[in-house]
C-alpha cells in the first residue's frame, strides 16, 4: 500500500505553450486550456531562488525525510497557543504534495496523508527533482504559477536573470500569493521579502553590499507583458505542440530586427491603406526557419491575427522561373532563345503585358528578369499546360489542388494560389539542387523540396541519393537562378554590380490582379527570404507591386543576413555548344555564334530557325536570282529575319533590325507570305463599338504588316471591295452588328482572311 500509495504522475494540469528560440531566448507563449499561465516544468532551478527558498520556507530541506518534526512540534505549540493557524510546519516535500492534491481543505488527517504520501516522494525523486517540482508548480498570484511565469510577469527577465531582491520577493510569495497584486499590500510584501535577506545576509550567502542594495530595489509595480517576438510563429507550434516546450531554429536576433523592419515599412505602407505583410527567412543547407514574421503590428480592424505566411493567395509572377526551368530541363527552350511576344489571343484569353507594349521577339530570359507575360503564356501553352500542373504538384504546392483545365493558361499570371511557405520551399529546393550536386559528387537528394522545419533538433530528411533528379536536374537549376540575378533591383540598389560589398542574388517579383498582393522572393546560395503584402482580406491598392512594396523589404532583409558565395557551377551537368548570338538557338554554319554553356537536354533544341542565306546585287539593295542577275554579279548575304508579325514590333524596338531586301522588279519569283495582320491576330475575333461623347459609334482600326516597304495591299469586307492601302497598311471600318469577313491581298497575290463579330 505504501509502495502504490503516490501517484505515478503527480501533476496532469495543462501546461502553456511555451516557444523559446535557438539560444533558448523566449519568443512567445499561449496560455494553458484552463486559464493558467502554467509553463511545463522547469529543467532546473537557479541557485539564488534555491537559497532563497529554502531560507524562507525549510532551511533543512537538505537533511529531513519529507518532514520535519520539530517544525511540526513548534507549530504546533503556537497554533494551539493562539488558537488559530499562526505557523505551519510544512516541508517542501509536503508543499509539493499539497498542490499536487490541488490543495485540499486542511486537516490534521489531510495532514497525516500528506505527512505519509512526502515520505514516498522522497524515496521517488531526488532533493533536486523535488525542488524543480516545487518551483515549477507553486502559485504566484492571480493566474501565474511556477517560477518561470512568475519571473516573466512580474520582472520581464528569465529566472536565472533576477537579482537577488527579485527572487527573494518571488521566494516569499506562494506563502502569501496575494501580497503581489500591484499597487496594494506593498508594505507587508516589503517586510516578508526584507526579513528573508536579512536571514541571508546572517547566512552569509549574500555580502553587505549586496544587502545593502537589495532593500532599496523597488517591489513590481506592473504586471509585464511576456516576449512576443514571433507571435505567428507560436500559434501555429501551439496548434500542433499544445502544452509543450518547444525549442524552435528561430534566431531572435534576427527576428527582432526584422520585426523592427517591417514595423518601419509598416508605418509607410498604411499610407496607402496597405495594413498587411510577411516575412520568412530559411537556411538552405538545414531548411530550417530562421525568421517568420506572420503579420505586421497593425490592429484587429486589419486583420493582425492572419497569418500571412501560411495563407494562400494569388501567385502573379512568382511561378514564371519554375516554367522556365523546367523547359530548360526538357530541352524546349535555350536560355537565351528567342520567344514571340506579339499580340495574343488563346481561346479568348487574352493575355497583356504589364507596360502594354509588345517587343515581338525577346531573349527567353530577358523574357523572365522583365516578368513579361505574353511570352510567358505563349510559352506554357507550348510546353503543355498539365505537364507544368503535375510539375507543380511535384513541387508540394498545397494550394494548386484544382486540375490543369480548372486553372487554364492564366496559371503562370496568378490564375492559382500558393502560400509563402510553399514558395519560399521552392525556392529553397531550387538552391539546394545546385549546392548539394557537388556535395553528392554529381548525384540528387530524392527528397529535395522537403518541407522546411521551425524545430531546432528536427534533422530534415532530405531521402536517398540517386544518379539523376526527379523534379529538377542541377544544370537547370543554376541557370534559372543566374538568370534571375538580373531582375531589376529596386532603385536604392540599382548600381549593385558596382559594388565590392555587394552579393548576388537570385530573386523573382509578382503582382496579382488588381494588385491585391505584392510579392518578393530571394535565394542566395545560403539563405532564402520571402515578402508578401497587401491586405490580408484581398482588397486591392494602387500602387501595391512587388518591385515597389515587397521588393525593398527583400533586400533590407537580405542586408541584415551574413553574405555568402554564389553557387558553384554545376559543370558535369552543363555543355558547351555554339549558340546563335542573335537567336539564342543552336548555332549554324550562316549564323555569327558564340559558345555557351548550356543544360545537358539543350542539345534536343531547335537550331536557329531566324537567319537564311539571301542573293542580293552587287549594292545589296535587292534580293536577286539568276533569272534576272549573272552569278558573277550575285552576293550571298545571310539575313536576320523575323517572322512578319514579330518583326513589325521588334523593329520599334530595335533600330538595327534590317527588314529583308524586296526581289527586284525584274526577277520572277515566287514569295513566301510576307504579311501578317496586327489586328485581329486571331482568326476568329469578337468586338464591342464604343460610342464617343456625341453617341457616335467609333470604327474599330484593322492593321496589317508587310514585309515590302511599298507593296499595296487590297482590302475587302466580306468580299466586297473597300479600300487599298500602300506603305502603312491601317484601315478605320463601323461594320454593322454581326459576323464579317475581311480579306486582305497584296499586289504579289498573298491573301489572308479574317472573321470579326461585332457585338
Amino acid at each position: 500500500m505504501y509502495y502504490f500509495c503516490l501517484p505515478k504522475e503527480l501533476f496532469q494540469n495543462p501546461t502553456s505553450t511555451v516557444v523559446t528560440a535557438s539560444n533558448n531566448d523566449l519568443l512567445g507563449a499561449v496560455i494553458a486550456i484552463d486559464g493558467q499561465w502554467r509553463f511545463p516544468e522547469l529543467d532546473s532551478v537557479p541557485q539564488k531562488f534555491k537559497h532563497c527558498v529554502l531560507q524562507f520556507e525549510d532551511a533543512h530541506f537538505y537533511y529531513h525525510f519529507g518532514f520535519n518534526p520539530i517544525s511540526i512540534a513548534k507549530a504546533l505549540s503556537k497554533n494551539i497557543k493562539a488558537k488559530r493557524v499562526v505557523r505551519g510546519g510544512s516541508t517542501l516535500t509536503q508543499q509539493v504534495i499539497r498542490l499536487s492534491r490541488k490543495n485540499k481543505k486542511r486537516s490534521y488527517f489531510e495532514k497525516l496523508k500528506e505527512l505519509v504520501l512526502a515520505t514516498r516522494l522522497e524515496f521517488r525523486l531526488s532533493k533536486e527533482n523535488i525542488l524543480k517540482l516545487y518551483a515549477s508548480h507553486a502559485p504566484f498570484g492571480g493566474n501565474v504559477v511556477g517560477l518561470e511565469m512568475a519571473s516573466w510577469r512580474y520582472f520581464g527577465l528569465q529566472p536565472h536573470q533576477l537579482s537577488w531582491a527579485e527572487t527573494a520577493t518571488l521566494s516569499v510569495l506562494p506563502n502569501a500569493p496575494s501580497l503581489i497584486y500591484p499597487g496594494k499590500n506593498q508594505q507587508r510584501l516589503k517586510v516578508k521579502r526584507d526579513k528573508l535577506l536579512q536571514k541571508l545576509y546572517k547566512k552569509e550567502i549574500i555580502d553587505s553590499i549586496t544587502y545593502v542594495l537589495a532593500i532599496e530595489e523597488e517591489l513590481p509595480q506592473k504586471p509585464y507583458n511576456l516576449p512576443n517576438t514571433a507571435r505567428h510563429l507560436v500559434q501555429k507550434i501551439a496548434k500542433k505542440h499544445r502544452g509543450q516546450r518547444i525549442k524552435s531554429s528561430i534566431d531572435v536576433f534576427l527576428q527582432e530586427q526584422i520585426n523592427e523592419v517591417v514595423k518601419k515599412k509598416y508605418q509607410v505602407l498604411r499610407q496607402n491603406e496597405i495594413h498587411n505583410a510577411s516575412i520568412l527567412v530559411l537556411d538552405v543547407e538545414t531548411r530550417k526557419v530562421l525568421a517568420y514574421v506572420g503579420n505586421t503590428p497593425t490592429d484587429k480592424e486589419h486583420q493582425k491575427d492572419v497569418d500571412n505566411v501560411l495563407s494562400s493567395r494569388s501567385t502573379g509572377s512568382v511561378l514564371k522561373p519554375f516554367l522556365y526551368a523546367q523547359m530548360l530541363q526538357s530541352g524546349d527552350l535555350l536560355p537565351n532563345q528567342l520567344v514571340a511576344d506579339i499580340p495574343t489571343q488563346i481561346a479568348g484569353y487574352v493575355p497583356k503585358n504589364y507596360d502594354l507594349a509588345f517587343d515581338g521577339a525577346v531573349p527567353a530570359n530577358e523574357a523572365l528578369t522583365r516578368s513579361l507575360n505574353i511570352p510567358a503564356v505563349r510559352l506554357l501553352q507550348r510546353y503543355g499546360l498539365e505537364k507544368f500542373r503535375d510539375d507543380l504538384k511535384e513541387y508540394q504546392i498545397k494550394a494548386i489542388t484544382k486540375s490543369a483545365d480548372y486553372y487554364g493558361l492564366s496559371l503562370i499570371l496568378g490564375g492559382a494560389e500558393a502560400s509563402l511557405w510553399d514558395l519560399c520551399k521552392v525556392f529553397a529546393g531550387y538552391a539546394g539542387t545546385v549546392n548539394n550536386y557537388e556535395i553528392l559528387r554529381h548525384k540528387y537528394y530524392d527528397h529535395e523540396f522537403k518541407e522546411q522545419s521551425y524545430l531546432f533538433d528536427e534533422v530534415v530528411d532530405f531521402g536517398e541519393v540517386k544518379e539523376a533528379s526527379n523534379k529538377i536536374d542541377a544544370g537547370s537549376a543554376f541557370l534559372t537562378l543566374n538568370t534571375l540575378t538580373e531582375v531589376n533591383r529596386p532603385t536604392q540598389d540599382q548600381a549593385w554590380k558596382f559594388y565590392a560589398s555587394s552579393q548576388k542574388i537570385a530573386w523573382k517579383t509578382g503582382t496579382s490582379f488588381g494588385n491585391r498582393d505584392a510579392w518578393a522572393i530571394g535565394t542566395t546560395a545560403k539563405y532564402v527570404v520571402g515578402v508578401w503584402v497587401g491586405n490580408s482580406d484581398g482588397e486591392g491598392r494602387p500602387n501595391l507591386t512587388g518591385v515597389g512594396s515587397a521588393s525593398p523589404i527583400l533586400f533590407n532583409v537580405f542586408n541584415l543576413l551574413p553574405k555568402s558565395n554564389w553557387f558553384l557551377e554545376p559543370f558535369e551537368d552543363l555543355i558547351e555548344e555554339e549558340i546563335c548570338e542573335k537567336s539564342g538557338q543552336l548555332g549554324l554554319p550562316i549564323c555569327t555564334s558564340t559558345k555557351k554553356r548550356i543544360q545537358k537536354n539543350g542539345i534536343r533544341a531547335s537550331s536557329c530557325l531566324y537567319h537564311k542565306e539571301i542573293q542580293v546585287d552587287a549594292a545589296e539593295k535587292y534580293q536577286v536570282n539568276t533569272n534576272c542577275e549573272s552569278v558573277s554579279d550575285i552576293v550571298t548575304k545571310t539575313w536576320f529575319v523575323l517572322p512578319p508579325l514579330q518583326a513589325y514590333y521588334y523593329q520599334q524596338k530595335n533600330a538595327a533590325y534590317k527588314r529583308l531586301p524586296d526581289f527586284r522588279v525584274d526577277c520572277n519569283v515566287a514569295e513566301s507570305l510576307k504579311m501578317d495582320f496586327v489586328f485581329p491576330t486571331n482568326n476568329y475575333a469578337k468586338i464591342s463599338l464604343t460610342r464617343d461623347v456625341t453617341g457616335k459609334l467609333n470604327p474599330v482600326v484593322l492593321k496589317v504588316t508587310h514585309t515590302k516597304r511599298d507593296a499595296k495591299v487590297y482590302w475587302y469586307l466580306n468580299d466586297t471591295f473597300i479600300n487599298t492601302t500602300t506603305n502603312y497598311h491601317q484601315l478605320a471600318i463601323s461594320p454593322p452588328k454581326g459576323i464579317h469577313k475581311i480579306t486582305v491581298i497584296d499586289d504579289l497575290g498573298n491573301e489572308l482572311k479574317r472573321t470579326l463579330e461585332v457585338d
